[in-house]
């Protein structure tokens, strides 16, 4: 295609290749051998648990050739599992050599579990402290009770056997702009060291790159997609902040903002740090590396468990970040009408999903404000739909034929807000089946954007909402219905989640997608998705005091109309969907060019 750039931020090359498996597990058992352990577990995460990883980090995908954002790896002498959850199952058998390593269902089969079938008389299992929190082990010691299997904290026998293994990221640092965040990090840093001396707590360590980002008001660039910095903090209850990291990641524009209350220190200073901290130091179970608790006990220094100082209010977003975050959306959305306008002028055969890659990150680019992409955009096409998390590659990439359906999942990452949106699309005529099933993704979509209910409930209670549909026809999906996401920062954002798991009550300023979906492996996949922000619901006249929370919608892009099957809606439903369609052409229809607007129009007209 002559108008498709050639250079994009998202590689279409594979990273990891089945065949380089066999011999790399021979050398890891190797190690087993050496230091007389049973097995070694291998997580996705890193030191600061995250979920998108810097090159050296990728532990997982150099041992398997998996390379999903989620699952690990337990290496026995006899056999070597990969544990993945619904979202991977196609992925991690078309990755991995299945010869050498079993994939397994996970979170069904548990590790612990898992280990009392392949141990059965017992064993010691080995781990790098530094990757697992202690509520990870503690988990899996927990499960292992009763038997002779034990775990035992060691260095990475990984990274033993990697020749190669690339440094740590050295990316920049840049300040984020206090009118974009809505508070100084001296007023956050303030705030938090009022709760850490009214909990009776001296300081708290701080090992999520994002809370120490949202914390000082800066951004890094450490690892793609997502703006962060790889750094570890203390924070002080007298609101001082000790900053580990790279000095030269910091200019001098950085270290004047973050002023005299933040101590800069050296990486290779952090560990004999901790020691030398007085207690109780808090530290967040969930995330904190075992590696950390290991030298507060060996030093004497009480420890307090409790949450990240950072998280919720982080996950409460100011009315500041509110503000930028909208206008990032609709700016992210006049780019995606200028794709499907492109899109919908595309023939079937004549197109692939690099294709399809390339255009929409090119219309993002156009706005002239994309920073980079918020994750790899998810281009699969027929079969490769059925892929929640597929990534194109060279190897895999694939024309668009008559009959298929394109799930298109992508989001940018803009100074003032960090973007993600799914739109199932036709290609040619679709299947009866396709435009049924399409339906009742969007009725669970309409139904959780048009939620209402009382403060204090959390994403459990409100996850089957959209899934009833798809119940009613005895089909459902293998993922969260929404997950958090931040203002130019992790387009996954904890704690809060729509999900059977997440016990987190939702509040106001809280950020999440709203992405039902449905996967039929082999043939089809379809998922919607819009990301929504809570919000305080207003009274109504038969409503009683209680204070109530509903949903303010920030995407504001088409959904297919060819995919409805319009007599399936109820009146509410279509009214919605109207109601919808016309803030689209009212919010992003200015921002168009005349023939992008005129797409507009046709495609959102009313049913």
């Amino acid at each position: 295609m002559t108008d498709l750039p050639d250079t994009v931020f998202q590689s279409f090359s594979e990273s990891a290749s089945p065949e380089q498996g066999p011999p790399r597990l021979k050398l890891l058992r190797a190690e087993l051998e050496r230091d007389g352990v049973d097995g070694f577990m291998i997580p996705r995460a890193d030191a600061h648990q995250g979920e998108y990883v810097a090159p050296g980090d990728e532990r997982l995908a150099w041992l398997t050739g998996f390379t999903g954002s989620a699952g690990f790896c337990i290496v026995l002498r006899e056999i070597a599992g990969v544990f993945v959850d619904g979202r991977y199952r196609g992925q991690v058998r078309a990755q991995v050599d299945t010869d050498h390593f079993t994939p397994v269902d996970w979170p069904a089969t548990r590790p612990a579990g898992w280990l009392k079938t392949h141990l059965p008389t017992g064993g010691t299992v080995a781990y790098d402290p530094w990757l697992y929190t202690p509520e990870q082990i503690a988990a899996i010691e927990d499960g292992l009770k009763g038997t002779r299997i034990t775990l035992k904290a060691t260095d990475n026998l990984v990274d033993r056997t990697w020749p190669d293994r690339p440094a740590p990221p050295t990316g920049d640092v840049r300040v984020y702009p206090d009118d974009l965040a809505g508070k100084s990090h001296a007023d956050k840093r303030r705030e938090l060291a009022a709760t850490l001396r009214e909990d009776g707590h001296r300081a708290a360590i701080l090992t999520l790159p994002d809370s120490i980002a949202w914390l000082l008001n800066i951004r890094g660039s450490d690892i793609p997609r997502n703006p962060i910095p790889h750094a570890f903090a203390s924070l002080h209850d007298d609101a001082k902040v000790d900053l580990y990291i790279d000095p030269a990641k910091l200019d001098d524009a950085v270290r004047t903002h973050l002023g005299d209350d933040v101590t800069l220190a050296m990486p290779q200073d952090f560990t004999p740090a901790i020691s030398a901290l007085a207690g109780p130091v808090r530290l967040d179970r969930g995330s904190v590396p075992l590696r950390i608790v290991s030298l507060l006990e060996e030093a004497g220094t009480d420890i307090a468990y409790a949450g990240d100082l950072c998280i919720l209010p982080k996950a409460c977003k100011t009315d500041a970040e509110i503000a930028a975050t909208t206008e990032a959306h609709l700016r992210d959305a006049a780019a995606m009408c200028a794709f499907l306008a492109w899109f919908d002028a595309q023939a079937p055969g004549t197109i692939t999903e690099i294709d399809v890659v390339k255009k929409l990150e090119a219309c993002r680019r156009d706005t002239g404000a994309l920073l980079d992409i918020s994750f790899d955009t998810i281009a699969g096409s027929g079969p490769h739909g059925a892929l929640p998390h597929y990534r194109v590659s060279d190897s895999t990439n694939r024309t668009l034929q008559d009959g298929d359906l394109l799930v298109l999942d992508s989001g940018g990452q803009y100074q003032d807000g960090t973007t993600d949106i799914t739109r199932t699309l036709p290609v040619g005529q679709p299947g009866d089946t396709e435009r049924d099933t399409f339906t009742r993704v969007l009725q669970g979509m309409i139904a959780m954007s048009r939620a209402r209910w009382p403060k204090g409930l959390a994403g459990r209670d409100l996850d089957s909402i959209a899934r009833m549909p798809l119940w009613r026809a005895g089909q459902d999906y293998d993922h969260g219905t929404g997950h958090g996401v931040g203002v130019h920062l992790c387009v996954h954002e904890g704690p809060q989640r729509l999900s059977r798991a997440s016990t987190e009550p939702l509040q106001p300023g809280m950020i999440l997608s709203n992405e039902p979906g449905y996967y039929r492996e082999g043939a089809f996949g379809i998922r919607i998705e819009n990301l929504v922000v809570v919000t305080p619901a207003p009274a109504l006249p038969d409503g009683d005091d209680r204070k109530m929370l509903h949903f303010t919608t920030l995407n504001y892009v088409p959904i297919d109309r060819r995919l409805i099957d319009a007599t399936a809606l109820t009146g509410d439903e279509r009214n919605w969907l109207n109601d919808y369609h016309a803030t689209c052409r009212d919010r992003i229809g200015p921002r168009l060019d005349d023939a992008t607007r005129d797409w507009l129009d046709t495609t959102t007209a009313p049913l």
